[in-house]
């Protein structure tokens, strides 16, 4: 093949989650039964049961945001992997801090499917700008390269001037970091007069690419695209020369809930980004990872038939403090479940001189007074503030995935 990676990025969606289900139930026996942490989350779960994306919906989600104290608590993998520490290839520490392990497999991390639809190839040399200290981007990537064939330099970060000698040097095609170290150093080789033509191509990752950035790189030289890991799941999704969004990966299974909650949103409606993935080492189960997305309708014009995302549109933890007291997301949930007639809830703070101005805006067929009534009394009963309630029409509350929105700054 020459195109695709794999045959399995060209499957029918019905095949797809055939196989991603027929699987799932032995993943997550794996979670109770080596991984402590699942145990006690699961206990009540019977693998067997779960071989759809409804049933995969009704289990508890673990937050990226709880992992810290979960490990601070058992050190120093919160009993949530299933390996034993000692049977590990490398251990790696995230800002927090987290602690990542790393398994024996051949790319444990699968960035090399990224790679390949970025366009390397077997035999380019890749100059890999992320970091090898603590973190294991540079790994990550690494290891990801040697599964197609490719060369490393291990270039790290910082050192720009001996970056760009390098590059002139060496000549590699390809590169992998974060996008605006690559036009740092591009353009520290053009103030230097060296020779940077060989690297026409790169795979990014770790900051948002925006399109005033990806041009700069293209005039300088390189096409550039991105992909979507965390040091946890490893590859997420991955953009491909289509540049229309970001393909799942084909060893993980995407949900997109509404913030600070476990429930599925509508599709194309923005919300968080939780994971399930197949490491044997690792065994995440709705792993939910902080960022807001959204899944794109159809398939890629380049092919690849898996879902979509349109991309990194912001974090889901919006946990805002009012008048002294922390407001959460699933708060706002539960506010609109115990309400059957509210579609979409959105808590907006603002200041009314030197008060807080707290309103519950509902999208809801009713306008109701009595509704409105009951809504605050469930807003002060869960949250202990009262809020105002505003009525909206189905459908007109912005597609953004945000439920607590601060604009008081």
């Amino acid at each position: 093949m020459t195109e695709f990676y794999d045959a399995l990025e060209t499957r029918s969606t019905d095949e797809r989650e055939s196989a991603l289900f027929e699987a799932l139930p032995d993943q997550i026996a794996l979670a109770k039964a080596d991984a402590g942490a699942f145990g006690r989350s699961l206990a009540e779960v019977d693998p067997a049961a779960v071989t759809d994306r409804a049933a995969l919906a009704k289990l508890p989600v673990l937050r990226k945001s709880e992992l810290i104290d979960l490990q601070q608590a058992d050190p120093p993998f919160a009993s949530l992997i299933s390996t034993p520490k000692g049977e590990l290839r490398r251990v790696f520490a995230s800002p927090g801090p987290i602690y990542d392990p790393e398994g024996w497999d051949n790319d444990w991390w699968r960035i090399a499917r990224a790679l390949f639809a970025a366009g390397f190839r077997r035999g380019e040399l890749m100059h890999n700008c992320f970091s090898y200290h603590f973190t294991p981007g540079g790994v990550m990537f690494e290891t990801g390269a040697h599964a197609l064939g490719c060369p490393v330099f291990p270039a790290g970060v910082g050192n720009t001037e001996s970056q760009a000698k390098a590059i002139a040097d060496l000549r590699p095609t390809c590169y992998g970091g974060t996008p605006s170290f690559l036009k740092i150093i591009l353009e520290k080789a053009e103030e230097m007069g060296l020779d940077h033509s060989s690297l026409t191509k790169a795979c990014v990752s770790g900051e948002a690419l925006l399109p005033p950035l990806r041009q700069g790189l293209k005039d300088l030289g390189v096409e550039t695209t991105q992909c979507y890991a965390t040091a946890d799941l490893g590859l997420i999704a991955y953009e491909t020369a289509a540049r229309a969004g970001l393909v799942v990966d084909e060893a993980v299974i995407v949900e997109i809930v509404r913030p600070g909650t476990g429930d599925p949103v509508a599709p194309g409606e923005v919300g968080e980004v939780v994971v399930t993935s197949f490491n044997a080492d690792y065994p995440l189960i709705r792993f939910a990872t902080g960022d807001l997305s959204a899944a794109l309708e159809g398939a890629s014009p380049c092919g690849r038939t898996n879902m979509r995302l349109k991309g990194w549109m912001g974090r889901a933890d919006q946990t805002t403090k009012i008048k002294g007291m922390f407001v959460h997301p699933r708060q706002v949930a539960d506010v609109a479940k115990r309400h059957p007639e509210v579609l979409r809830a959105r808590l907006v703070v603002d200041k009314a001189g030197e008060a807080d101005l707290i309103t519950l805006n509902v999208e809801c067929a009713s306008s109701d007074p009595a509704l409105a009534a009951a809504i605050r009394d469930s807003f002060q009963s869960l949250c202990k503030l009262k809020a105002e309630v505003a009525f909206h029409a189905p459908g007109s509350l912005p597609n953004d995935g945000i439920v607590i929105q601060d604009k008081r700054a």
